[in-house]
């Protein structure tokens, strides 16, 4: 255990890769915090027990993209105080535009390594569909938000006929978009998909109704294509314990 005690006015930074629960179970993974991102605490930890549970945790929420979630109290010693508070930096759209590359070269080194959908991953070599586009994205000094349906709400809505490499393709409902790939042109995109939609982990698909069955698949529930034109601003990095 770290020998300092948590804060909830102090900011910490990760000193390792640390897991990000969804609820103070801490048995499913609902994001990854990348060695050297910063969090706040939320709400110091309580005990949580019953039958078959007795775990402590502490809510958190992640600096650079909002995210909130439990923190196993075993990895609080992953942890240190940081006088340095993140600042998010303003990046334009032009920049934005030279730095796509950068992301869609990630992704594709990212698919040449040994790797298998992991609900939840996002610092690799498992990543789950928005994990691997936020990972992406800050290779190239961009933040996005977390999770798909954040992704598709943060980014310029665009047509098909628009679509450029570096854009986002998103998949889902019509009430929400659950899936979300990188596009990098004559129609293909490149995302992480679990083993419902016939592969485990990431892989090329095309946009069109001429594709194998997973890119069938996937074709048959796009919602929609957005354009990147800003790093993600966290709100005021939020108001703590509010």
């Amino acid at each position: 255990m770290a020998n300092y005690q948590l804060s909830d006015v102090q900011e910490y930074r990760a000193r390792s890769h640390i897991n990000i629960y969804d609820s103070p179970k801490c048995d499913r993974l609902a994001t990854q915090a990348a060695l050297g991102r910063h969090l706040r605490v939320v709400e110091l930890p309580v005990r949580q027990s019953d039958v078959n549970l007795d775990t402590t945790a502490v809510m958190v929420r992640l600096c650079e993209d909002d995210y909130p979630g439990w923190l196993d109290i075993r990895d609080v010693e992953l942890l240190e105080p940081t006088e340095t508070v993140y600042h998010p930096l303003v990046v334009s759209e032009a920049e934005i535009k030279e730095k796509l590359p950068i992301a869609i070269t990630f992704a594709r080194e990212a698919m040449h390594q040994s790797n298998y959908y992991l609900w939840g991953g996002t610092v690799g070599p498992n990543y789950d569909c928005s994990g691997l586009m936020q990972a992406a994205f800050v290779a190239a000094g961009i933040w996005l938000p977390r999770d798909a349906y954040q992704q598709e709400a943060f980014t310029k809505p665009i047509s098909i006929s628009a679509l450029e490499p570096g854009d986002l393709v998103f998949f889902g409902t019509p009430e929400k978009a659950n899936h979300v790939g990188l596009y990098l042109g004559d129609r293909r995109y490149i995302h992480s998909s679990g083993k419902v939609q016939g592969r485990n982990g990431i892989g090329i698909d095309i946009l069109s109704e001429d594709g194998d069955e997973v890119s069938r698949g996937y074709y048959q529930q796009v919602r929609g294509y957005g354009k990147v034109v800003a790093s993600y601003q966290p709100s005021e990095l939020f108001t703590v314990n509010g």
